[in-house]
Parts: structure tokens; sequence; C-alpha cells
């Protein structure tokens, strides 16, 4: 294993290469916080804020709701919610009873969801009123153990002027409405459960207690359970924090557009913020038109996001003559960061783009380029108390020589413990703690990693996971279909969009707006394929296995 001294040099200053951890749980977190900053806001939504002593008596009267509705230590509460201060409250409620959030998009179909539901077995879902119609199949379905729906209307967290407008009898103002709220008739709503305090002396979960449970396919398509213990994400938040020198507790404003369904999303984008007492500048989405609003309104310190939102944000920001200087810390995640957009971004900020690397399972960071400095094409160094190893991916436990390509393989507080009832995937990818990212990796004489190549097949769309075999799964299932082979293909950005080769079953043609139509009723809209590219076979090798390299190229030539 490489030592850790290589790359201690390139932290910045007074980061440290050890952190000291102990039996913190998020629940102390969020209370820690509200103890030392609790006049200050703790969210901004929109127009309207909250106070992180508001923030704190909400979760108590949600934990106390939750409980009356029969939530105990130890269980699922499924959460499909946009990113919005009542998602962020009913996160934290749900914790401090000793339960466990298993987090959704709210945007998935019900043939999505009907698997991890099936698996982790929720019995209470909180639900977003536009998504109740979704989530109702499953509630009817015998099969399952979903019991009670309670829903959430996001125009409750607008300030009362623009509630009262969204009333107005106007086209705008009724699109608007449509797009933040739906009916929910027959369901409880969250707002009226939250009546009275949860008795300070309810027990809390410890350290070892799973707080969140994320759904990740992998190669495979099928959903995969992770459990992340409290102590998996207190750690990674401490990290976060100590990662970025400078920073100011109690003073920061954190731009939060990314989901809270997505670990980077949560972690970085908001836990990593409640521990620095951050104002949380909450937006439902990444809309370009809401983040430069909130650039202008709150002049958010700290952006976490992805590169096209980066891209979003200067180029709106430059067009309404919007001053970007307030952002001094930007982390990008979740795809490769361009060297041309560091430049720009760091030219109008005055701050810094670095980007860093991270995976689900590892809740989500462990590698990043230090703020201080970044090295673009680089995911950077190690991350406190991270272990590294690069090996060879047929012989893992066989290491490559420093600056030859291998498996980046990564171990400490913040990697999980294995898959929810999967012993044998958990067994192919986690050996004596070390966890197999799947990555082929490359590190330069002073620790620097960079991404070489991918194992893994997944597709990165806007951040966002796009497996294959699920793709296919369902284009298979079409009448005109006989084959299909989904990949990724580079756009003229450099960012992947799906493509999808497929094979005109026998008398059929191919009707790829049909397709379209068809796949948007069974998958989320970034998961469905830009392109359809007609082939008459698959390129396949000797055990029929389709070659996604070939594939690739085919459509490309297409």
């Amino acid at each position: 294993m490489p030592e850790p001294s290589i790359w201690a040099g390139s932290y910045g200053p007074g980061v440290p290469l050890q952190l000291e951890y102990d039996d913190e749980t998020l629940v102390d977190q969020l209370e820690n916080t509200v103890a030392r900053f609790g006049e200050r806001p703790a969210m901004e939504f929109l127009g309207r804020s909250v106070s992180y002593a508001q923030f704190g008596e909400q979760v108590s009267r949600a934990a106390e709701a939750l409980r009356r509705l029969g939530v105990q230590a130890g269980d699922h509460v499924a959460v499909l919610m946009p990113t919005c201060p009542q998602h962020l409250v009913a996160f934290h409620a749900v914790l401090r009873l000793g339960a466990t959030v298993v987090e959704h998009n709210p945007l998935y179909t019900t043939g999505e969801l009907k698997a991890p539901f099936a698996d982790h077995r929720a019995k209470v879902a909180l639900v977003w009123d536009k998504a109740v119609k979704t989530i109702t199949p499953i509630l009817r379905d015998p099969d399952q153990a979903l019991q009670s729906v309670v829903t959430l209307d996001m125009t409750l967290d607008l300030p009362l002027a623009k509630r009262l407008a969204l009333r107005l009898p106007i086209a705008k103002a009724r699109a608007t409405r449509a797009e933040m709220t739906g009916p929910a008739e027959g369901f409880p709503k969250f707002a009226d459960l939250l009546k009275a305090p949860l008795d300070p002396a309810h027990p809390k979960p410890g350290p070892d207690d799973v707080a969140l449970l994320l759904y990740t396919s992998g190669t495979s398509g099928t959903p995969k359970g992770v459990p992340l213990l409290h102590r998996n994400v207190i750690a990674n938040c401490k990290m976060g924090v100590a990662w970025v020198p400078g920073l100011k507790h109690g003073q920061e404003r954190w731009l939060s557009s990314l989901p809270m369904f997505h670990a980077y999303g949560l972690t970085v984008g908001l836990l990593c913020g409640i521990r620095a007492g951050a104002e949380l500048v909450l937006l439902p989405k990444p809309d370009t038109t809401l983040m430069v609003d909130a650039l202008q309104r709150r002049r958010p310190t700290f952006v976490p996001g992805v590169p096209p939102i980066y891209r979003r944000i200067l180029d709106e920001a430059t067009k309404r003559g919007v001053s970007m200087r307030s952002m001094q810390y930007s982390l990008s995640g979740a795809m490769p960061l361009p060297a041309e957009l560091i430049k720009e971004w760091e030219a109008a900020t005055g701050g810094t783009l670095v980007e860093g690397y991270g995976l689900t399972e590892t809740a989500p960071m462990v590698i990043g380029n230090p703020m201080t400095q970044t090295r673009p094409g680089s995911i950077g160094v190690p991350f406190p108390d991270t272990e590294v190893r690069i090996v060879n991916p047929d012989q893992p436990a066989e290491e490559v020589p420093l600056g030859e390509r291998g498996e980046l393989v990564v171990k400490g507080p913040q990697v999980f413990g294995g898959y929810r009832d999967r012993p044998e995937e958990t067994a192919e990818v986690l050996q004596d703690g070390w966890f197999r990212t799947g990555d082929i990796v490359t590190m330069s004489e002073d620790g620097f990693l960079t991404v070489v190549d991918r194992i893994k097949e997944v597709v990165i769309v806007g951040g966002f996971n796009v497996y294959p075999s699920e793709v296919e799964d369902v284009l298979r299932r079409h009448s005109s279909v006989q084959d299909a082979a989904v990949v990724g293909v580079p756009d003229e950005h450099g960012n992947d969009e799906v493509v999808a080769a497929v094979v005109a079953a026998e008398g059929e043609k191919v009707d790829p707006d049909a397709l379209g139509a068809y796949l948007r009723e069974e998958l989320t809209r970034y998961k469905v394929p830009r392109r359809f590219v007609v082939v008459e076979k698959l390129p396949v090798n000797q055990m029929g296995k389709v070659l996604r390299r070939e594939v690739a190229d085919l459509v490309k030539q297409a």
C-alpha cells in the first residue's frame, strides 16, 4: 500500500492525515449544532428562512408524530421527496427514533420502486404528494409490507407571499403549482402531524446503528441495499469539513441543489453543512434559474455539484450579470471535471473548484483534490484516515507498482460493511475491509490518482448512475425489439449520454419515438436513451456476452 506520506505534502494547510473518532451519531451532530448556533439560519428555501432552533423543534415534533404512527428503533422508513426543509426534518426525525431512512428518487416509476420496497419492507413511507400515484400500487400490493403513507406538500415551505401567489388564476402560477404539488386526497399530511415534541428521554440511536439505506444496482441492474451506519456517515462528515481550510463554522452558506436520495447530495450537500453550522440554501432541483436566483439572494460560499451544474450557473450568471464572487469553495463529483471549466469557474468566482471521488458504499467521499490546489484530470489524493491500494483486477491481493494501472481498492471508517442480505455479492467487493471500487486508476509519485478506465459498465448521466441492464430489460419487453444493448457515448461536451443499439424483432420496424415514449412510462427520464441505433445483430464474445466496447463503436459510427 502506498504510504500516506507521499500525498501528505499536498494536503491543504491544517488538514490532518488523521482525525479523532468517537461515538457521535447524526442525531448528536444536529443537536450539537442546534446548541451552538440555535439563532443562526439553518435552512433557506426560495425566500423562507428557518433557524437551527426552529429546525431542532420541528425534528422533535416530527419524531413524535412518527412514533405515534408506530415507527420504532430498527424500523425502515421510506422517503420519496425532493430536497426541501420538510425532507430534512423528516430525515432527522426518523434517525431520532433509532430507525433507518431509506431514500428513494421521488420521480421513480412504480416498477422501479417495487424491488427495493420488497427488499427493505418499510411499513411507513413519507411521500411527496406528486408521487402518491406512484406509491399507491405498492400500498395496495398484498405482497408488500407498506401500511402507511404520509404526504408532503412542498409549497408549505414557501414564504406566505409566494404561497398566495401560486393560487392566482393565471397560467404561470398554475404551472408552477402543478410542478410543486399535486392532489393526495385520503392520505394524512406531514405538516398536520407535527403537534407535540418527542419526550427528550426517548432512547437515541448508537453509532453502529444503520442510519441510511440507499440502493445501487452495480453492473447487475438488480437493486442492492447499501446500509450506512451513523459511524460511517459521521466519519465522512468529519473528513469533508476538515478538508476545507478556512471554513468558518456558523458563517458559511451551502448551495444545496443536489438530491438527498444520492449519497453525494446528502452527505456533502447537506450533512457536512450542518456539521459546519452553515445555512443550507435548499433548492428542490438544480434548476438554472433557481440556482442563480439563490446566488443573487443568499450569496452561497460552498457549492457542491457536478460539472453540468457549474457550467449552467456560470453561463446564466454571466448572462444576467450576477456576481459569483461569494462562491469560495466548490467540490465537484460523480463525473470528470473538464480543465477548461475549472479555469472559467475560478476566474469568475475567485475561489476554488476541485474534483473529488466517491461511491455510495463509502458514504460517499474517499478521494479529493486539495481545496488549496487542483490538478485537472486527477480525482486527487485520499481523504484523512483513508487507505488505498492499487491492485491487479484479476488478482486483488497483488498490488501493482506505483504509476501502473490497477483497480482502486479503499479502506476507512466511511466504508460500509456489506450489502443488505447479499453475502455473495458482499464477498465479491469487500475483502478484509477493503472495498473494490471497480475503477482502474494510476497514482503519481506525489499520491494523486487518475481514473483511466471503469470495470463497471455504469453510464453516468448528470451525476446519476444508469445501469445498462435495467434499461435493456425494459427495451426487450417492447414488441418491436428482439434484443438491445445500452452504452454511454460522450456528447460534444465530453459528458456521457445513453444510447441503445436495438435489434428489431422479426417482421417488426423499430420506431424510435414510440420506444422513447414507452421507456418514459417505465423509467426515470435520465435513463431513457437519447438515441436508438438499429443494428442487424449485437457483437458478442464466444460465451454470448455482449461486447459493449464494440457496441459503443457501432453507435458512434452510426
